[in-house]
């Protein structure tokens, strides 16, 4: 069901889900936050958008936090 929330010029974009967790911690203790998130690409079909790019940085290697050196292919 296409939504009547959202103008049709901009069902032409694609639209770009981005989903993540700040932490290792949060990815293994919040699953409920994530499995939100990835349900979010159900909510935008249902708005009407039939390109959906998903940035995935749950399963991306991430830095620890204030990491400040170049990133590497390792973080």
């Amino acid at each position: 069901m296409i939504s009547n929330k959202v103008r049709p010029h901009r069902l032409e974009r694609k639209a770009i889900l981005y989903v993540r967790q700040s932490s290792a911690h949060q990815v293994l203790h919040n699953r409920e936050s994530s499995a939100l998130q990835y349900a979010m690409r159900d909510r935008l079909t249902a708005l009407g958008w039939s390109e959906i790019e998903v940035i995935d940085m749950i399963s991306v290697v991430q830095p620890p936090a204030g990491y400040n050196a170049p990133v590497s292919s390792g973080w």
